[in-house]
C-alpha cells in the first residue's frame, strides 16, 4: 500500500513520551531498539547512549551502522561493573558512567533527535555509577516533544513514577537454564 494511502493514528496533543524497560527478563534492550527501528521507518532521528556494554561485541553495533544516518549510537560503558573478569576499577566505570550522562544531556538539547534511549541506564544508578538525581534531571530537561526510552533492570521507583509507559520484563524460561550457550543474533 502506498504510503500517502495508509491510515496513521493521529493525536492533538504529541508530547514526547518518557518510556521504561525494566526487570530481570530478557529483552528490554531489544525493546528499545524495536522504538529505534519504528521510528526511524517515519523518519525520525534516534540516539542510543549505551552505559554499561562497552567492551562486549553485539550485532545491534554492527545493525545500528545500518541504520545511519538516522540513528546515532554512543558506546560509553567498559562492560558489566563487578562481574567476573571485570578488569575495571569503579572509579573508571563510574567516570564513563558521568561522561555518558553529559552526553546524553549534550544530544538530548541538541535539538537533533526524536528519540533518546538511554541503554542499561537503570543498572548504572542501581551500581552507583550515576546518581538518582541526575536521571531524574534529564527526565524533567528532556524536550516537550522528544520521546526517551530507559532500559535496565530494577528501574527507580522515582523513575517510574515519572514515566508515561512501563514495561517489566518477566523471565518465564531460558535457553541458558537448560545450558544452551547465548546465541549469536538472538542473545547478542
Amino acid at each position: 500500500m502506498e504510503r500517502s494511502k495508509r491510515r496513521f493514528i493521529e493525536t492533538k496533543e504529541k508530547p514526547g513520551l518518557v518510556v521504561v524497560m525494566t526487570g530481570p527478563g530478557k529483552g528490554k534492550t531489544t525493546a528499545a531498539l524495536g522504538i529505534a527501528l519504528r521510528a526511524i521507518g517515519y523518519d525520525m532521528k534516534v540516539c542510543i547512549i549505551e552505559f554499561l556494554k562497552g567492551d562486549m561485541h553485539s550485532g545491534e553495533i554492527d545493525g545500528t551502522k545500518r541504520l545511519y544516518p538516522n540513528l546515532e549510537l554512543h558506546i560509553t560503558g567498559k562492560g558489566f561493573c563487578g562481574i567476573k573478569g571485570d578488569k575495571y576499577s569503579f572509579e573508571k566505570h563510574r567516570s564513563n558512567a558521568q561522561d555518558a550522562i553529559k552526553l546524553a544531556k549534550e544530544k538530548m538539547l541538541s535539538g537533533k533527535f526524536d528519540v533518546m534511549i538511554l541503554d542499561e541506564i537503570h543498572n548504572a544508578v542501581e551500581l552507583k555509577l550515576i546518581d538518582l538525581p541526575q536521571v531524574i534531571e534529564l527526565i524533567d530537561i528532556k524536550p516537550l516533544l522528544m520521546h526517551l526510552i530507559l532500559t535496565g533492570r530494577n528501574a527507580h521507583a522515582e523513575i517510574i513514577k515519572r514515566a508515561h509507559t512501563v514495561t517489566e520484563m518477566k523471565e518465564i524460561k531460558h535457553a541458558y537454564q537448560q545450558g544452551i550457550k547465548p546465541q549469536k543474533g538472538i542473545d547478542y
